[in-house]
């Protein structure tokens, strides 16, 4: 296994971690696939770290809870869509934890189906004891911080301990420290020598976390992050603009740049929380050749990410491909009338 470099080794020991993703996820080659697009593809199955329904976030949380739980916290808070699984994990780690969840549900995605707006997630995180505000404005995440920093101050004025886990670049992305464990963890698995990895690019703390797991542990691994919230030439500047944050974290400066930043966006059209064509095509290929489900939101825009890029060329024929799966799944209910049709 490779030494990390001495800064990186300590900032990663000290930084507070509260373990959640106890076993590593599974590693799995998916043949028919392989087949049918000409690479040798395999899939982490992040989709079953954590809790019930699982998802990537819970490598996230890790970090995030770990800081709360040692300044003391009684109470976290998390903002996102509606159909957020970051929010959904963080509401079911904290139940673990013993902590209480206030989650805050943003409006991103423009619809009135009561699917949307009371299956999936929403059920969910009911069920898992949350209790839900709400943030009228979905492309704001300034303004969806500062209530969250509002909520806080006022739990903190009737004696409670909360901790905000904060949505807005400007912050620091410590969640992303959790996916330099991912990639650590396909050494123990005896992962092949991948020549492409390819993982949805969101908010941006999972694909940065990938990108330094490679540096570290995988190096001369390409890493593409297929765009489901923003346009490429957005996605880059968010970034960018997260990198020096991130390269604090890991005591390291220029540790990650703008070389290590490789985005695709061909399945994002018409926009975040909204299927695409070659999104449902990726769900269908995933689903009835291999029997495994991806959601609309993300991972079935991921994937196609390596359906599109294999038939068009960008990814060589006979290449080692690993497709993280995100996870999502619980919001596959809420997309139930879009899907039937």
């Amino acid at each position: 296994m490779t030494d990390l470099p001495p800064a990186i080794g300590a900032a990663l020991a000290q930084a507070p971690r509260h373990p959640i993703v106890t076993t590593p996820p599974p590693l799995n080659r998916h043949d028919r696939i392989s087949d049918d697009l000409g690479i040798d593809l395999w899939m982490k199955r992040d989709d079953l770290a954590g809790p019930s329904f699982g998802g990537n976030k819970s490598r996230q949380l890790e970090y995030y809870l770990g800081a709360a739980l040692a300044e003391g916290a009684d109470t976290v808070l998390i903002t996102g869509a509606v159909q957020s699984n970051f929010v959904r994990l963080a509401a079911a780690t904290a139940a673990q934890a013993g902590l209480a969840a206030v989650v805050q549900l943003e409006e991103r995605v423009d619809t009135d189906d009561p699917h949307y707006h009371q299956s999936g997630n929403v059920m969910l995180n009911h069920l898992l004891g949350a209790r839900i505000i709400r943030y009228p404005v979905g492309e704001d995440e300034n303004g969806a911080d500062a209530a969250l920093y509002a909520e806080a101050e006022r739990l903190k004025a009737v004696g409670k301990r909360p901790y905000v886990i904060p949505l807005g670049a400007d912050k620091p992305p410590l969640g992303a420290l959790g996916y330099i464990r991912c990639i650590e963890e396909l050494g123990q698995q005896d992962a092949p020598v991948f020549d492409d990895i390819v993982v949805g690019s969101g908010s941006g703390a999972t694909h940065l976390g990938v990108m330094a797991g490679v540096r570290l542990y995988r190096p001369g691994t390409r890493v593409t992050g297929s765009c489901v919230r923003r346009a490429e030439p957005l996605q880059r500047d968010r970034l960018l603009g997260m990198m020096p944050a991130f390269n604090d974290l890991l005591n390291t400066e220029g540790f990650l740049g703008e070389d290590d930043l490789d985005l695709w966006d061909g399945a994002l059209a018409p926009g975040y929380g909204q299927i695409s064509d070659a999104g449902a095509t990726a769900m269908a290929l995933m689903a009835q050749l291999e029997g495994q489900m991806l959601d609309p939101v993300y991972t079935a825009k991921a994937f196609a990410g390596v359906v599109e890029r294999a038939r068009n060329g960008a990814i060589a024929k006979g290449a080692k491909v690993l497709f993280i799966h995100t996870g999502g799944l619980a919001g596959l209910f809420a997309y139930q009338a879009q899907l039937m049709d």
